[in-house]
């Protein structure tokens, strides 16, 4: 019997790149998402099922669960995906946001996690979560991300704490710039002031990125799709940066380099 593992935000970006390695590999796939036409599309052209349904709510993961065990029998592995970002500093991030932000990148991963879990404890199975560098790091502009993303990582580790012993394992993928469409858009933004097109905008972007370029979607989702493998079998309650070396650098000596 194949794998059966849930990915949410799976019509776009590094989570229709993980549903698409996972079909590669075999594993059958449910993919989810707000949005019926981009995960519709995913699915159909890598053969798996799909569930429309809003990820940051009890009635729509109840749902997720129900159609996954009506049509695999268990849950063996979830990647919790869906995630959104609302720009704004502390002094300016309306309340709104912040609680839309907080919702659907914290709340709905708290509440997905806890309806797949004893499904996934009976199969001893896997949680990815996708955080971002933005959880390790702050940035301008970035409140209720970076704390969501943040608050993410410490409910993974919670899980892995909690559920260890039981055969869980939970981990978190932390990606830095990766080229979605998302990525796409924010990079027309800051290079439309600026003079750059899109690719000028993402050179400008990563030039501090000891890779200087931004990740593929799929090299994300490679992370992704190894944490939940056996080949992963003794990584609980990790974060695993995909960030090109971002992370590593010491901000305070790149004028040295100049």
């Amino acid at each position: 019997m194949s794998r059966a593992v849930i990915v949410t935000g799976a019509g776009t970006g590094i989570g229709a790149a993980v549903a698409r390695r996972l079909a590669r590999d075999g594993a059958s796939v449910v993919l989810v998402g707000r949005r019926r036409d981009p995960i519709e599309r995913v699915a159909a052209a890598s053969g798996q099922t799909f569930v429309v349904a809003d990820a940051s709510t009890e009635e729509g993961v109840e749902r997720i669960v129900a159609a996954t065990v009506d049509a695999h029998g268990g849950i063996d592995g979830l990647v919790l995906n869906a995630g959104v970002m609302l720009p704004g500093t502390v002094a300016e991030a309306s309340v709104d946001d912040w609680r839309a932000t907080l919702d659907v990148n914290l709340t709905g991963p708290f509440l997905l996690a806890r309806a797949a879990l004893p499904q996934l404890l009976e199969r001893q199975g896997s949680v990815v979560s996708v955080a971002s560098i933005a959880a390790l790091r702050a940035g301008p502009g970035m409140a209720a991300y970076c704390a969501s993303k943040a608050g993410l990582v410490l409910l993974t580790q919670c899980l892995a704490v909690e559920q260890g012993a039981a055969g869980l394992r939970a981990n978190v993928v932390a990606p830095g710039w990766v080229r979605t469409e998302m990525a796409d858009e924010e990079m027309d933004e800051f290079g439309g002031p600026r003079g750059l097109d899109r690719e000028a905008a993402y050179a400008e972007i990563t030039r501090n990125v000891p890779a200087r370029r931004p990740a593929t979607a799929d090299e994300a989702a490679a992370a992704v799709v190894w944490l939940l493998s056996p080949q992963a079998a003794y990584v609980n309650g990790s974060v695993l940066t995909v960030d090109g070396g971002t992370s590593i650098v010491d901000v305070g000596t790149l004028a040295f380099g100049d």
